[in-house]
């Protein structure tokens, strides 16, 4: 696998995602829960995603319960609770684990492309890959970098992705 575009996930709602039907956008792939003491920012990706989603930007939320157990609920209540709680709009997935040998491969991908100094394995939840137009990563944020802190990156890679189609 050597991009983004080459994987697949299955969304909240069960049904097969291919993603390579963000193949041309800027990507924001985080691992999420909903007890986290970091959940508030559910909002800022909201923000995020409204802002952007009209230029070619969207956030794809992972949630794993590898972290204090904070992502106890099935998919129904996960959904819900993201939509009745935070009006998330952006895509959501079902719960995968994002460490260990059952990583899903996505991440498993994400962490060999980008490790840095945060290492290879996912410190907590709320962990931000930045994911350029091309699939590849372009960025690695800790957990509790709040999202209103990446709104210069992405517009960096959305200008860069436009100057690419120019």
């Amino acid at each position: 696998m050597t991009s983004l575009h080459d994987f697949s996930a299955t969304a909240i709602d069960g049904s097969d995602v291919d993603l390579s039907a963000y193949d041309g956008q800027v990507v924001l792939v985080v691992n999420v829960a909903s007890q986290c003491g970091l959940t508030p920012q559910y909002q800022g990706l909201q923000e995020l995603y409204d802002t952007y989603a009209d230029r070619g930007f969207t956030v794809l939320g992972f949630p794993c319960d590898q972290f204090g157990h904070q992502e106890p609920g099935s998919e129904e209540e996960i959904a819900s609770f993201c939509e009745s709680s935070f009006g998330v709009t952006f895509p959501m997935f079902s719960k995968i684990e994002v460490n260990g040998d059952g990583a899903h491969p996505l991440y498993q991908w994400l962490k060999s492309q980008h490790g840095g100094i945060l290492g290879d394995a996912i410190k907590w939840n709320f962990a931000k890959f930045l994911v350029g137009p091309d699939g590849q990563v372009i960025d690695r944020y800790a957990p509790t970098t709040k999202p209103e802190k990446l709104g210069g990156d992405i517009e960096k890679a959305l200008a860069k992705a436009r100057a690419a189609e120019g």
